[in-house]
């Protein structure tokens, strides 16, 4: 079992920054996807980032050139750094580890406002 902990969501103004983490419980000795989806009211969950335990990582379209995912090996976490924000980014931020043929988990999620 593994238990994934976000943080570093919040209220930011159009234009701005945030950092979002994820912090798995325990190592993932295997191959694994983790990522970021989101989802707003009324809408589906939608990816946004993935990033293979290889290091290929992956982005929606709508995301691409400002936000980045990228992790840390020795801390089991993973960032996703979210620049240039717009309204239309306002969502909960879940993080998903899928372990590729095994379990999938999801942490609790972290809201993200983009307002004025």
């Amino acid at each position: 079992q593994v238990q994934l902990v976000e943080s570093g969501g919040g209220l930011v103004q159009p234009g701005g920054s945030l950092r979002l983490s994820c912090a798995a419980s325990r190592n993932i000795f295997r191959i694994y996807v983790m990522g970021w989806y989101r989802q707003a009211p009324g809408n589906e969950r939608e990816l946004v980032a993935t990033i293979h335990s290889g290091g290929t990582t992956n982005y929606a379209d709508s995301v691409k050139g400002r936000f980045t995912i990228s992790r840390d090996n020795a801390k089991n976490t993973v960032y996703l750094q979210m620049n240039s924000l717009k309204p239309e980014d306002t969502a909960i931020y879940y993080c998903n580890l899928d372990l590729l043929g095994s379990n999938v988990y999801w942490g609790q999620g972290t809201q993200v406002t983009v307002s004025s």
